[in-house]
């Protein structure tokens, strides 16, 4: 039998059922997807900032996927401005240290000693001490010994007693342990290990006493170790001589 001439066209062409199934599945397709673009929509706008109700820049939102170049550097953004004020605030004690630091005497004003007081230091370390032109002659010889930090010591505690301040005391006291007793100081001083044990548990909550045995130690070492050789010094013998002189020409 001869081929029917519309047999190709009838299979390539579908059935109107078939044509209509196919469009069917199509609509449901771009209806899926339609879905998903306005799911992907409520998301963003769940995000937006609403009006009235401004979200906090940097702050990541609840639907955010990370496209969003604040909520990318919302570590940066939210924690530079706290870093920025965690230094300032951290400077503020350093400003203050620095202060008190310069009101602990590194040096004492005192009119030039006359030659009965430069004699009255040969009687007793005490005398030498007590008055201010005696402890810079003595300073200037443990300068040369290489432990001044002895004296810078000892004088440092004495302006802490003159304090009534609770929070200049605590940051005086932190200073002279920084300073004088931690190990970690080119300036430390030599104590035994019972006086700092002592030093380190009232830390805490330090007074202006609480540098008094160290103190102590450091004078009587002052006293048997540094005056005998201060005595037979240049420093003391120099300054002798030359007021001697002077009393002589007068």
């Amino acid at each position: 039998c001869p081929a029917d001439p519309r047999g190709s066209s009838a299979e390539a062409r579908p059935s109107g059922r078939q044509a209509q199934g196919r469009r069917r599945h199509r609509w449901a397709e771009l209806a899926h997807a339609a879905d998903g673009i306005r799911a992907d929509g409520d998301a963003e706008a769940a995000d937006a900032p609403r009006p009235g109700r401004q979200k906090p820049p940097g702050q990541p939102g609840a639907g955010s996927r990370g496209s969003n170049a604040c909520c990318f550097c919302w570590c940066c953004c939210c924690s530079c401005s706290c870093l920025t004020v965690r230094n300032q605030e951290d400077q503020r004690p350093t400003i203050a240290s620095h202060e008190l630091r310069a009101d602990l005497p590194t040096w004492e004003e005192s009119p030039a000693p006359t030659l009965e007081e430069v004699n009255a230091w040969a009687q007793s370390f005490d005398k030498l001490m007590v008055t201010p032109a005696g402890r810079n002659a003595f300073r200037e010889f443990l300068r040369t010994e290489f432990s001044e930090e002895n004296m810078l010591f000892w004088m440092a505690c004495e302006e802490l007693k003159k304090e009534a301040n609770k929070n200049i005391i605590e940051e005086k006291a932190r200073i002279i342990y920084e300073d004088y007793i931690s190990i970690l100081s080119p300036k430390e001083v030599s104590l035994d290990s019972r006086v700092r044990e002592v030093i380190n548990r009232n830390m805490v909550e330090p007074s202006q006493h609480i540098f008094d045995d160290a103190q102590l130690q450091i004078y009587t070492l002052m006293h048997r170790d540094s005056y005998p050789r201060f005595m037979n010094s240049a420093v003391y013998k120099d300054l002798l001589q030359s007021l001697s002189e002077k009393s002589i020409e007068a």
